[in-house]
């Protein structure tokens, strides 16, 4: 295995960590909570088979969070010399003695703490040459340029590697972290025909470069989706069924985690408030989060508050099973956390029986949604609204590409009226998800 090049080594981060530990407990604090990080990596991006930047990044930080009573107080620095570890927890002392008591602020509930874990094989360090990483950049790119005299421009291919590694340690006893790495390709072109210009893209991101596709492999895809959108046109206001490609079906279940996190629920702006245990959406949903996935883009034993994570069911044929609570807003809102602070882990939509081309015959008119533009989501009420391109569908089969429509309806709506959920899975960050239809929705055209 290549060899890691980080600035610091795993047990000096440790030492770092106690260390902020040693000075929270002499200040006074009653409690602390630390994280330190550190990572590097490289990206190279190439246009028109020029080199158009290489960056090269070396990041770290030092995180510290201290209570005293039910004051919190935080402060932070890129600095690990001793002197700036201690200042840093000085500062967060001083902030925390006068900022207002809030009974929920504390660390997490010690039983609920991450006590044991094992290797998820997250770290595949990628010792990529600048000059490798440029040739594969333009075979990336070139591969996108030979399909057709059609692809005409690009907005550049990208290789980057990136690696990291932290610890999170706090005053009840819990240490724990690991390193990780993460490496993508992408690329972005433009195809003319006429007076029409239409630019699409795709990009790849695996923990381990061994499983990254070959890099003409994605500028070939990206090319052929920016000349499958050639022609387009708009079409005249309707409703019908929408078919989400996958890529964007990713974005829905997205804004179902945002409507069922804490934050949003103590603070009651979700349009699914108190929804546990109800029907959300339709019953051909299953939605279930499994963190310890091995090589997986967010697997972890614990979470951000260093609680344990744990395989569950969210939305078990489409009732809500669990909502996403870190340690402070399940406080808030009188429960127990589920290991989720910091955001989900591994969120996987349980794929149905076709592929995306089934998904369209069965679909039969309608339209298929392949990008969304704009931000039209209020998730106080579920009302839904963004610009979107894609395919008219008729007759089980793509007729031609669609441009500058809206669509439109409620996301509690949306999510009970999903007819099939693809086998054609997508793993992008932190949620694996098909192509999603939804029975009928508003198209606003001509």
């Amino acid at each position: 295995m290549t060899k890691a090049r980080f600035t610091l080594r795993y047990e000096a981060l440790q030492e770092i960590a106690a260390d902020v530990l040693r000075h929270a407990r002499e200040g006074g604090a009653d409690g602390c909570e630390s994280e330190v990080s550190d990572g590097y990596g490289q990206t190279v991006t190439v246009r028109k088979g020029e080199v158009e930047t290489i960056e090269h990044n070396r990041d770290k930080g030092l995180g510290v969070t201290v209570y005293i009573g039910k004051k919190k107080g935080h402060a932070s620095t890129s600095d690990f010399s001793a002197r700036a570890v201690g200042d840093a927890v000085g500062k967060a002392l001083t902030i925390a003695r006068f900022t207002a008591s809030d009974d929920c602020a504390g660390l997490a509930d010690p039983a609920r703490l991450c006590r044991e874990t094992r290797d998820l094989d997250l770290f595949h360090p990628w010792d990529l040459g600048v000059e490798e990483a440029i040739a594969m950049a333009r075979d990336c790119e070139a591969a996108a340029f030979r399909l057709d005299p059609r692809v005409v421009n690009s907005e550049g291919a990208s290789v980057s590697c990136q690696h990291s590694q932290f610890v999170l340690a706090n005053s009840l006893g819990f240490m724990g972290g690991f390193p990780s790495s993460r490496h993508y390709l992408s690329c972005s072109v433009i195809a003319a025909e006429d007076d029409q210009m239409q630019r699409d893209d795709w990009y790849v991101s695996m923990r381990s470069p061994a499983d990254l596709p070959r890099p003409e492999a994605v500028g070939d895809y990206a090319g052929r989706r920016a000349l499958a959108r050639l022609r387009g046109r708009k079409i005249d206001t309707m409703s019908v069924p929408v078919l989400f490609e996958a890529p964007a079906a990713g974005g829905l279940v997205s804004h179902f985690v945002s409507a069922v996190s804490g934050g949003n629920l103590y603070r009651k702006s979700s349009f699914l408030q108190d929804s546990l245990g109800k029907p959300v959406f339709s019953p051909v949903v299953t939605l279930v989060e499994r963190p310890h996935v091995p090589r997986a883009l967010a697997s972890s034993y614990f979470d951000d508050d260093g609680v344990a994570t744990r395989d569950r069911d969210v939305v078990k044929a489409g009732v809500l099973q669990g909502y996403f609570l870190g340690t402070y807003s399940a406080r808030k809102l009188g429960m127990a956390s589920t290991g989720n602070a910091g955001g989900n882990h591994n969120l996987i939509l349980e794929p149905g029986e076709l592929d995306l081309p089934g998904l369209v015959r069965a679909m039969g008119r309608g339209l298929l949604v392949t990008e969304l533009m704009g931000q039209g989501i209020n998730l106080v009420t579920g009302d839904y609204s963004r610009g979107a391109a894609g395919y008219w569908v008729e007759g089980g089969e793509v007729r031609h590409p669609v441009e500058e429509i809206t669509i439109a309806g409620n996301l509690r709506d949306m999510f009970r009226s999903i007819a099939a959920v693809g086998r054609d899975v997508l793993a992008r960050g932190s949620r694996e998800c098909g192509s999603i239809l939804i029975d009928r929705m508003t198209i606003a055209g001509n």
